[in-house]
């Protein structure tokens, strides 16, 4: 059984934000199972489904890991528990 989390990435784009989000993840042993971005006018959105099954860290690690990331490069990160997520965007 997979043990997925949803990333958020948000903020003003910039080059590199992708492959240092990617970097982390690969350094961490985190796989990526979807992702969408887009770019609205000046503005970086991207969403992550990603399993953290075979993570060589725990999930609060890898949590504050990507905020403090999120803050060198100028974007805002967030990663929950993919039950969490559902449950606070359940219509």
């Amino acid at each position: 059984m997979k043990d997925k989390v949803i990333i958020t990435v948000v903020g003003k784009d910039t080059v590199g934000i992708i492959a240092r989000i990617c970097t982390y993840l690969a350094d961490s042993k985190v796989n990526v199972l979807d992702i969408s971005q887009t770019i609205v006018q000046d503005f970086f959105n991207m969403m992550m489904v990603v399993d953290i099954t075979g993570a060589n860290k725990a999930f609060g690690d890898l949590q504050r890991d990507l905020v403090k990331l999120g803050e060198e490069i100028g974007v805002e990160v967030k990663a929950q528990k993919e039950e969490i997520f559902e449950k606070m965007h359940r219509l």
